[in-house]
């Protein structure tokens, strides 16, 4: 035999293993792999997901129009209240014309300087939480109104 007969077959000889230890290899990784991905689900499965958070509660209110300190300045406002739970909106639904006596009041109250400023905004709904947390009638519980949304707001 010549030489290069004998390279070769020694070339063929290097690539037979060397390409079985390739497909190993690709086997041994795929298997890995599929038992991986079968194992987390099982493990998710067992993680509860957290419960939704409850649907929030709103309650809307018609639009006010009252003239502020000044008569020259005309407030016009609409505001949606989130409440904690139903029996909030359920009590200031009961108690309405009392609730909307005291935002009434409240508006009345105001100053128009004040209100035109992103600042006076953020004071006024804090003032509508606190005048809706005391109780409508005694012997009940207070009103937690979480948050105050302004629907329509219009200062003239």
């Amino acid at each position: 035999m010549t030489d290069s007969a004998i390279n070769k077959k020694r070339k063929r000889n290097i690539w037979i293993p060397l390409l079985v230890l390739i497909t190993l290899a690709a086997c041994a990784i795929a298997g890995y792999s599929y038992w991986h991905m079968q194992q987390k689900p099982a493990a998710s499965a067992k993680a509860e997901p957290p419960p939704p958070p409850p649907a929030p509660v709103f309650f809307a209110l018609d639009t006010f129009t009252v003239n502020l300190g000044d008569a020259d300045r005309v407030l016009y406002v609409g505001i949606t209240l989130r409440l904690k739970d139903d029996a909030t909106r359920a009590r200031l639904s009961e108690y309405l014309p009392e609730v909307r006596s005291r935002l009434l009041l409240l508006f009345s109250r105001q100053d128009a300087t004040q209100l035109a400023t992103d600042e006076g905004k953020q004071k006024l709904a804090t003032a509508i939480k606190e005048t809706l947390a005391t109780p409508l009638v005694q012997g009940q519980p207070k009103q937690e109104v979480t948050d105050v949304l302004y629907t329509a707001f219009i200062l003239r």
